[in-house]
């Protein structure tokens, strides 16, 4: 069985260590964030906006 409840009580594999090693990182606060970043333009893309704002909460959205 997984258990999902907290990152207090699973544990990340192997391959999920070696992903956060080698992604790319920046600063989302200067817009250096290529994860972030390419998530934005593809939301907008699809919703034909011209940008989109990625924002992880329902409170950081209000």
């Amino acid at each position: 069985m997984i258990d999902l409840r907290t990152d207090a009580v699973t544990r990340p594999t192997a391959g999920m260590r070696a992903a956060t090693a080698q992604a790319p990182v920046g600063s989302d606060q200067f817009g250096e964030y290529p994860s972030v970043n390419a998530l934005q333009h593809r939301v907008a893309t699809l919703l034909g906006k011209e940008k989109a704002l990625f924002v992880p909460t329902g409170t950081m959205a209000n």
